[in-house]
């Protein structure tokens, strides 16, 4: 049983509600609910150093985040991620959810500014074209006297892992509280997401056009176009060769999915048995919980309170799912917060024994590999300890010489990269890798088990692949999941990088 003290619990608790649609959890928050969360993120952020990633999700984002694993995983695991789009408000209504308001970037930014003036809070600003970073800055601090914006750049276009390492820089020097990234999505999404351990800004919010319309480059839609969710027409209007195609395909492709994401949870409008809820168990440093029944958004915070209690005491976190009965988009929710908690104090939340209708729905939703499953809770503790002896810190073997191979060509290494290959684990992965490269410099990285690569991991294998050829050797890649050959085709490493179906023909 949990022994933290319940009066400790119940302060540092935090109840965060999120509706997923389309496989992206959404933060049901009213706009005054946001400033005050983003106050404390900063707070913690200054007091810990770590950095809060805050996305703008309108139905854009969800529609490329279909398509986008890399987009996908950074939502997921997102710290907010607000309703910049009144689809997003209907769908969360439509599944049961009463979402309290759209929270748009362009509103949110002017009232974050009045906040930060009042706070003492620094803002910088990157992105956007030249000339409209300042004019915003401007703007800004004529409406909010004493607000501090520490820094202004509008670097020229080019792909995350090219931009010039010099902006890394000068944030860092400049410091800010808050960090506003205008470059567009998804392109800002990814940036925050392979940069935020190293700036450790305690806020990074992706804003796309909105310093656009702060400098009065763009025009917004009148605010009763806004209301009634219509913005997107008035954009249309005055950008139609622009913006057509995007609309028509964001307009068939959300509906089409949101409709059978809303068919398959239309049990969710059942009513809801409220069963008792057990305290976890931690066995051998880690907690498990059962759930059974069915969770909703009408019961879910008894379980949200447990699992949070359990992550106060280990970061391995498992649900016993097999008597569970239904989950809606709430509950799903507490799920991936509960995962990314655990994931960032360096652990992992498993599901043990889901049953199918459940498991198919988190596949629909695109979260079957966000989630690690397992059989049974049995398994998790049998495998736990190889499990995550291999993701801190991934053994080196080397393929045994042939007589053959020794004729032919030369014996590989062969390194087995860890479930998720991003931010996190990018640095210790770059040094196992250049260990076993100076060792050998004919490497195969073995990604049977990694179902997620980001841009920072992109960044480690574009560095290991050139250092490899330095040293006259190679560098090679085996057994690449569906998702991952996705990021690594959708910026053409394909073309660069030597991939291979498994380990025998990557090494012959």
């Amino acid at each position: 049983m949990l022994s933290q003290p319940a009066h400790k619990m119940e302060r540092d608790l935090v109840i965060r509600q999120l509706v997923v649609v389309l496989g992206v959890p959404i933060d049901n928050l009213s706009m005054a609910e946001t400033l005050d969360r983003l106050e404390n993120f900063v707070t913690s952020g200054r007091a810990t150093g770590k950095s809060h990633q805050v996305a703008t999700v309108n139905a854009d984002f969800v529609v490329k985040a279909m398509s986008d694993p890399e987009l996908r995983y950074l939502l997921q695991e997102s710290d907010m991620a607000l309703a910049d789009g009144m689809p997003l408000v209907w769908g969360g209504r439509l599944l049961g959810v009463s979402m309290a308001e759209r929270v748009a970037g362009s509103d949110l930014i002017p009232r974050l500014a009045e906040r930060a003036a009042d706070c003492g809070y620094s803002i910088y600003l990157l992105g956007a074209e030249p000339g409209v970073s300042a004019s915003a800055a401007e703007i800004l601090q004529e409406q909010y006297p004493g607000l501090k914006i520490v820094g202004i750049q509008s670097p020229p276009y080019s792909s995350v892992l090219e931009m010039d390492p010099a902006i890394i820089e000068d944030i860092k020097a400049a410091d800010p509280d808050i960090l506003l990234v205008a470059f567009g999505n998804p392109k800002q999404e990814k940036w925050i997401g392979m940069h935020r351990r190293e700036l450790s800004v305690p806020v990074m919010i992706g804003v796309g056009a909105t310093l656009d319309f702060i400098a009065g480059h763009r025009k917004r839609a009148p605010k009763w176009m806004q209301i009634v969710g219509l913005e997107w027409f008035h954009r249309l209007v005055q950008e139609p060769r622009r913006l057509w195609r995007r609309y028509v395909v964001d307009l068939v492709a959300f509906s089409a999915f949101f409709i059978r994401q809303w068919w398959i949870m239309r049990r969710g409008f059942k009513p809801v048995t409220l069963l008792p809820v057990e305290d976890a168990v931690v066995v051998n440093n880690t907690a498990i919980l059962t759930l059974r029944g069915r969770l909703t958004v009408e019961n879910y915070r008894p379980f949200y309170e447990i699992g949070q209690r359990a992550l106060h005491t280990t970061s391995t976190l498992v649900i016993n799912m097999a008597q569970a009965e239904f989950l809606d988009s709430s509950a799903i929710g507490l799920l991936i917060e509960l995962a990314r908690q655990a994931r960032s104090n360096g652990g992992e939340l498993w599901l043990a024994s889901v049953p199918a209708e459940i498991e198919r729905t988190l596949s629909i939703l695109r979260l079957d590999k966000f989630f690690v499953f397992s059989p049974t809770v049995e398994q998790v503790l049998e495998q736990k300890g190889i499990f995550f002896e291999a993701e801190a810190a991934p053994a080196v073997p080397t393929v045994e010489t042939t007589a053959d191979q020794a004729v032919s060509g030369p014996a590989w290494a062969v390194l087995k990269l860890p479930r998720r290959l991003d931010a996190q684990t990018a640095p210790d992965v770059l040094e196992q890798c250049q260990a076993a490269l100076a060792q050998n410099p004919h490497l195969i990285l073995d990604l049977t088990e990694t179902v997620f690569l980001a841009s920072a991991g992109l960044a480690v294998l574009a560095r290991l692949n050139r250092e490899a050829k330095e040293m006259a050797g190679e560098l090679r890649m085996a057994n690449c999941a569906k998702d991952v050959l996705k990021v690594i085709q959708m910026v053409r490493f394909d073309k660069i990088l030597a991939l291979f179906d498994d380990i025998p023909s990557a090494s012959a």
